[in-house]
């Protein structure tokens, strides 16, 4: 930290739980198996989903890969030109002319020992929203005593207050309707899946044709963005209450 207070620097310095790779690498070494086991002409025991396994073990790889590259490349810089969130791929900057808010808001599943509770995020003018990586209640002691002392910190260097404005606020609690529309979308694509693969064995057992990709791939990626979709218009009538903030 810089004598001003605003020169920040927030990065890893809690180890991820084992449990982070331990799953999905046993989840991929059984992928890799069950690969050399299965061949495309159904050598080997396979039942016409040959390419199930290899398709699982990259998923599975590039899970692990995400993972890695969460816990041990991503950080939020802090100086007095902007903020940078250095993101598992790709950084993004933004001066401080350009940033509405700073918000300490709960993880939507954050259970403080597998993951964290409470999460950071920045706010644009157009009401977009961003995470600030690291800058959480694993890697730092007090994540909102934090956000409002570099809030307080970056003040003098904004033209602008950090005062509410209500058309930016609508727009925020439109991106809340629209991910919590997405999380239901996603779960309800879950269950389709599930459902469509025992409606898919029972087709194999039954002696009918059965078709692997249309029901475990195109009718849950459909029955998720239709029931997204359905949702989103729903809750636009009936906003929802902000994200929960760190009291």
């Amino acid at each position: 930290m810089d004598e001003g207070g605003v020169e920040r620097e927030y990065r890893r310095r809690r180890k991820p739980p084992l449990v982070y790779f331990l799953l999905p690498g046993l989840l991929l070494m059984n992928a890799f198996i069950q690969t050399n086991r299965v061949s495309p002409d159904g050598d080997g025991g396979g039942s016409g989903y040959w390419w199930g396994p290899p398709a699982f073990a990259l998923l599975m790889a590039l899970t692990l890969a995400r993972i890695a590259l969460e816990q041990f490349r991503t950080h939020t810089r802090v100086t007095a030109a902007g903020i940078t969130a250095q993101g598992p791929l790709r950084a993004r900057t933004w001066a401080w002319s350009e940033v509405y808010d700073i918000r300490v808001e709960r993880a939507p599943r954050g259970s403080g020992r597998t993951a964290p509770q409470w999460l950071t995020y920045l706010y644009d003018f157009e009401g977009r929203r961003f995470l600030l990586w690291q800058l959480n209640d694993w890697q730092v002691d007090d994540p909102y005593a934090e956000v409002a002392e570099l809030c307080l910190a970056a003040a003098p260097l904004r033209s602008l207050t950090w005062e509410r404005r209500p058309d930016v606020e609508e727009r925020i609690l439109r991106g809340v309707m629209r991910r919590r529309a997405g999380m239901w979308g996603a779960y309800g694509g879950i269950a389709v899946f599930f459902l469509m693969f025992v409606a898919d064995i029972w087709r194999i057992v039954m002696g009918r044709p059965d078709h692997p990709f249309i029901l475990l791939v195109c009718v849950p990626l459909a029955s998720g963005v239709a029931l997204a979709v359905v949702l989103d218009r729903y809750w636009s009538t009936r906003p929802p209450r902000p994200p929960a903030r760190q009291p």
